[in-house]
């Protein structure tokens, strides 16, 4: 698991960046911004990261809270950097809007599918096209040392045209950044990444293709393997609300999965895709790990145990999961990990998992993206519109999507992933659980699944 090493010198000096001395709270002003893995010195890049005061402050507030010593600081960086980093749900960096050409469409009329299309398009997408914006992305992923992102890229729901769309625009990502990021069609592409000095993204869907056609459950199936033919590794059975796989975790109800839905499981499993049960409710998420021939996720969740929440897992269905071979990846979100919602709450939901199912199937699955600095100054030229419904699939109880405080999410942030490790450290796990967690069980079960 281990990539080959940096001396000390190279680490220290190029690679990690962030000052001994800035663990300790009193040193705001420390250099906290260098790249925090090992690629080829790029002094530009090195100085653009270094002036990210976005990137500062999160690290800052991190810092702030974990408060490492020096030797749990430099041991953590350095382990960061050497370590295959696999995150088991999350987003590539964002892109900011074009504030002028969004400002042109709503003057002309465009509708609101139109402008949710254009926005998502530019977000996805303007790394690519705009020069400031991908030095952006590409000084994000720098920051944050990750590897792989197992990639949101296909939209919350069932309907093929929904899902191809945002499938596109990261496929069309990868096909021009190829030399920096790529798509990555198996698990050993993964590692090649790591070796090359590139990223990649390994594809999930935020549902199930499904054609709707309803002629015969095989009619309904068929398009999974299409999906799968187009690099999608990951899917969700359903999202938040009920749908004809089984209950999300909206619904009041816990209804578990339907009999079209263990054809589903059954099809995944014989293509090679993993099962995803992170919006599943309980039920449907034991009666998928229970079914399922391959190992199962909940690539981004928390804990019931220590904070109780619909988005969260508690022990029975972990320990279903578990017993498949499959992993938990902790998220970032605040509201899901209860109390403050910072690192040092990410950090204790960590190590429950870890102590309670072992660090053979514990993961970090973010949730959360890095925003381009140019986003809020591109959403200022956009003019406010009339209020719109709520979205079919957000199906939040009241409370259950509660933003929380800034410097709790600054210090989940996703170019935090390098204190991330650090965190780990300071937990007493040791470095071969450690680059468990950062990569390799999301290796192991993409492995297990693709086999």
């Amino acid at each position: 698991m281990r990539a080959k090493s940096m001396n000390r010198r190279q680490f220290l000096t190029a690679s990690a960046g962030i000052s001994i001395a800035a663990g300790m709270e009193s040193r705001a002003g420390a250099n906290l911004l260098a790249p925090a893995i090992s690629h080829e010195e790029d002094p530009e890049r090195k100085k653009r990261i270094e002036a990210n005061q976005q990137i500062q402050r999160a690290r800052q507030a991190a810092l702030k809270i974990l408060k490492p010593s020096s030797k749990d600081l430099e041991h953590g960086l350095e382990l960061h950097a050497n370590s295959l980093v696999v995150e088991s749900y999350g987003f590539s960096p964002r892109a900011a809007l074009d504030g002028d050409k969004i400002k042109a469409a709503i003057e002309d009329g465009a509708s609101e599918i139109e402008l949710k299309d254009t926005r998502e398009d530019m977000m996805m997408t303007r790394c690519v096209t705009d020069a400031a914006e991908r030095r952006e992305y590409m000084d994000a992923w720098e920051a944050a040392g990750v590897t792989c992102i197992l990639q949101n890229a296909g939209e919350e729901g069932m309907a093929v045209s929904w899902l191809l769309k945002r499938l596109a625009r990261f496929t069309y990502v990868t096909d021009m950044m190829s030399n920096f990021v790529y798509k990555a069609a198996a698990p050993d592409d993964i590692v090649a990444a790591k070796k090359q000095n590139r990223h990649c993204l390994y594809f999930s869907g935020n549902g199930v293709p499904i054609p709707q056609d309803w002629i015969s459950v095989e009619e309904e199936l068929r398009f999974i393997r299409v999906f799968f033919q187009l690099g999608v590794r990951m899917m969700h059975l359903t999202y938040n609300r009920r749908n004809v796989i089984g209950d999300g975790c909206g619904e009041p109800s816990d209804g578990g999965l339907s009999d079209f839905g263990r054809a589903v499981i059954a099809e995944m499993n014989r293509l090679g895709l993993i099962v995803d049960v992170a919006h599943c409710g309980w039920q449907t998420s034991l009666e998928a790990a229970e079914i399922s021939n391959r190992p199962i996720v909940a690539s981004h969740t928390t804990c019931t145990a220590l904070h109780e929440h619909i988005r969260s897992k508690p022990d029975n269905v972990i320990r279903a999961i578990v017993d498949k071979g499959g992993l938990i990846g902790i998220c970032c979100i605040p509201s899901f990990l209860g109390g403050k919602g910072d690192i040092a709450k990410m950090m204790q939901h960590i190590k429950y998992a870890v102590k309670t199912f072992g660090a053979d199937h514990v993961a970090i699955g973010t949730d959360v993206a890095y925003s381009s600095r140019n986003a809020d100054k591109e959403y200022r030229k956009i003019p406010n519109r009339r209020k719109t419904r709520k979205a079919w699939e957000s199906l939040w109880p009241e409370g259950s999507l509660v933003t929380g405080p800034r410097e709790s999410r600054l210090s989940m942030a996703w170019t935090n992933w390098p204190l991330f490790t650090v965190g780990l450290v300071q937990l007493g796990l040791s470095d071969s659980d450690i680059q468990k967690i950062l990569g390799g069980n999301v290796l192991r079960v993409a492995r297990d699944v693709l086999a």
